[in-house]
């Protein structure tokens, strides 16, 4: 058992008998009334991301679940598929699994999938990538006061803001934790 003051980014938990990945958490301690915990978590049957707030006495279960270092080979209709660095063994994973995710993936990428009771239930990107810039509009800068931002289409078809000075053909550093700009390589 473990309590809220125990979370990580990462772990797995079972709350009311689903079973979940804790993909953001926050100690919130208000002006007025009890602390609580702000929590954003992954439904590992289905993939939605729900918010739940948790007072910090409750206790969870922790689900034990174990990674491994995979390559992204290719996508299909419906599946993507990895490969296993030490086996070579092809595992297949719904596309709805990794869908907010898929596009910040490169082909040969590594990442990690991770796997419950011999399962794969969930991919694991690096916390930043670096992708090239395929499309994004002229800088123009006008009555900003802090630099400013555009769109950009990257080479893996994901579009995000990025500063003014970036052109196409620029490769930048993403997180994919945040799906935000990091820097210029």
């Amino acid at each position: 058992m473990i309590s809220t003051n125990q979370f990580k980014t990462g772990m797995t938990i079972r709350h009311e008998g689903d079973i979940y990945r804790i993909v953001e958490f926050q100690h919130v301690k208000p002006g007025k009334g009890p602390a609580f915990v702000r929590t954003k978590l992954r439904n590992m049957d289905n993939g939605r991301v729900v918010d739940k707030t948790f007072r910090p006495e409750q206790k969870f279960d922790q689900v034990h679940v174990e990674t491994r270092t995979m390559q992204y080979l290719y996508d299909e209709a419906d599946t993507v598929v990895f490969m296993d660095q030490e086996t070579f063994e092809q595992t297949h994973l719904p596309r709805e699994m990794i869908e907010e995710r898929f596009d910040l993936m490169k082909l040969n990428m590594e990442v990690d999938v991770v796997y419950m009771d011999g399962t794969p239930v969930d991919v694991e990107l690096p916390f930043f990538v670096e992708l090239q810039v395929t499309e994004a509009a002229p800088g123009v800068k006008g009555d900003t006061v802090s630099g400013g931002s555009k769109e950009a289409v990257l080479e893996t078809g994901a579009t995000i803001q990025v500063p003014l000075f970036v052109e196409p053909g620029d490769v930048i550093r993403v997180d994919t934790r945040t799906r935000e700009y990091n820097t210029r390589v």
